[in-house]
């Protein structure tokens, strides 16, 4: 009786400790692919916030580094909107917010946000001679359930909303996920970032709102979600104020839409 309880101690051992080689190996093995996919998914957002790819659209990863290859990466001072020379290819957000040393205590805010990194990787496309096209900046802040991220993309007048997406939230679908629904982004082409005064504007209502000609500061609410569209509105203040992306923009203009540093 000893001799097969032992038998099957060690047998379950041997099994448990087979499976784990195999998890493990495979988790190792299969690292490098997910960095791919998450960099392609990421890419694809930037491409959906600039307008050039469809929110909808099927993209291949060949075709989604094609597209992504005009565009420049570029990691900036937050505070002082200067780029850096800190690389874009390693260079992450999210650990530069948690890490004390790489970051500040976020000002109040609605966001939600309670610390802001010193850094921010920023996409511009420029034409042949360097002149801005658009920029590419990512955003988030507090939603119903969680944070939001995503991209909100501005024309060459620093004005002008190309798009906006998310790429991760914990919204739930049918309502505050809404922010996912193709036919919800389209809505934001067109739209402007800041009111005459030159403060951030641009709100998601209760309702609707009109086309942008007519209404260029309001966009739809989505329907049963109050706090995921305050949500969205709060987190593009703070973004494209001075507490976020404001010195940056301001680098921007002053330097006729040039801007030296960083790569592509």
């Amino acid at each position: 009786m000893q001799g097969s309880v032992l038998y099957n101690l060690g047998f379950a051992t041997a099994i448990c400790v087979a499976c784990a080689i195999v998890v493990s190996s495979s988790a190792v093995s299969l690292r490098e692919r997910q960095l791919v996919n998450q960099a392609l998914d990421m890419q694809r957002n930037v491409l959906v916030a600039a307008g050039l790819a469809a929110p909808d659209e099927a993209l291949e990863q060949d075709e989604i580094e094609a597209r992504f290859a005009p565009i420049r990466q570029v990691v900036i001072d937050v505070a002082t909107g200067a780029a850096t020379d800190a690389d874009p290819g390693t260079f992450d957000p999210r650990a530069a917010a948690a890490d004390p040393a790489t970051s500040r205590t976020a000002p109040p805010n609605n966001a939600g946000l309670s610390r802001v990194a010193d850094q921010a990787l920023v996409y511009e496309l420029r034409t042949a001679d360097g002149a801005l096209d658009l920029v590419v900046l990512p955003v988030h802040g507090l939603g119903l359930w969680g944070l939001l991220y995503g991209f909100v993309a501005l024309d060459a007048d620093l004005e002008t909303i190309r798009g906006l997406t998310y790429y991760e939230h914990k919204e739930t679908p049918g309502l505050g996920g809404e922010v996912d629904n193709p036919r919800w982004k389209r809505l934001w082409d067109g739209r402007r970032a800041f009111g005459p005064d030159g403060a951030p504007a641009i709100e998601v209502v209760r309702g609707l709102a009109g086309p942008p000609a007519d209404d260029p500061f309001r966009v739809d609410g989505l329907a049963g979600a109050t706090m995921t569209s305050r949500g969205v509105t709060n987190m593009l203040r703070f973004w494209l104020d001075d507490q976020g992306f404001g010195p940056y923009l301001d680098t921007l203009r002053a330097h006729g839409r040039r801007m030296a540093g960083g790569t592509g």
